[in-house]
């Protein structure tokens, strides 16, 4: 019996070992021209086989570098124009993003707030940095209702904060309150009245149109029971 393991080993798995097979089998024909209709015949099953990426822009480009990949760059096919087929262009492996390893003394602040805080640090004093500082102070002071939904935050505990991440190189000028840049209460407002209110009121305004307490009187005057 056959196993898996082995068998040879799938290059990219998920186009599955026929198609590995038949890239194999590519590899064989001598006809170039045959080979490059059997290529083109892989290309679209490969293809096939992932349709969410259709709308992908390097969609085809990545099915091609998939196609060498797996051929291990043995493959004597003309790829169509604006595809490299170089082995180290499709090998080149994108530089690795460095994770974040300063630590923070108020977390729940994050990062941001320390990047805003050295961006105010180098502008020149003045008004400008006064209006900027402001604004760190009311993003603080919402990121820390956030975090402490159940505990009331006052400006002196944001002040303070504000001075220890800066090394007391920064605070609000005069004491000035710190805004809020939670979005308001919303006014409740009423429900506009219905046609039925809008025609009492009319029939208001030009006097009582139903009939009236006293009955109706005849043309004669008298009062018809």
């Amino acid at each position: 019996m056959d196993y898996n393991s082995q068998r040879e080993k799938l290059v990219i798995p998920e186009y599955g070992r026929n198609v590995q097979n038949l890239i194999t089998h590519a590899k064989t024909i001598e006809d170039k021209a045959e080979r490059q209709r059997f290529v083109q015949e892989i290309i679209r099953l490969m293809m096939q086989m992932n349709p969410q990426n259709k709308n992908m822009d390097d969609f085809r480009e990545r099915v091609w570098n998939h196609l060498y990949r797996i051929a291990d760059f043995d493959l004597d096919v003309d790829p169509p124009e604006g595809i490299d087929s170089n082995k180290e262009y499709v090998r080149k492996i994108p530089e690795q993003v460095p994770y974040p390893t300063a630590e923070h003394r108020f977390r729940h602040y994050g990062h941001n707030v320390q990047q805003l805080i050295d961006k105010a640090l180098s502008m020149e004093p003045g008004a400008k940095q006064d209006e900027f500082v402001m604004v760190i102070c009311s993003y603080m002071k919402l990121a820390y209702r956030t975090w402490n939904r159940e505990h009331f935050v006052s400006d002196d505990v944001i002040v303070g904060d504000l001075q220890a991440l800066s090394n007391g190189k920064l605070t609000l000028k005069e004491n000035l309150p710190i805004e809020n840049l939670t979005s308001p209460t919303r006014n409740t407002r009423k429900r506009p009245m219905g046609n039925n209110s809008k025609s009492s009121h009319k029939g208001s305004k030009g006097g009582s149109k139903g009939p009236h307490k006293g009955g109706h009187r005849s043309k004669g005057g008298g009062k018809r029971k």
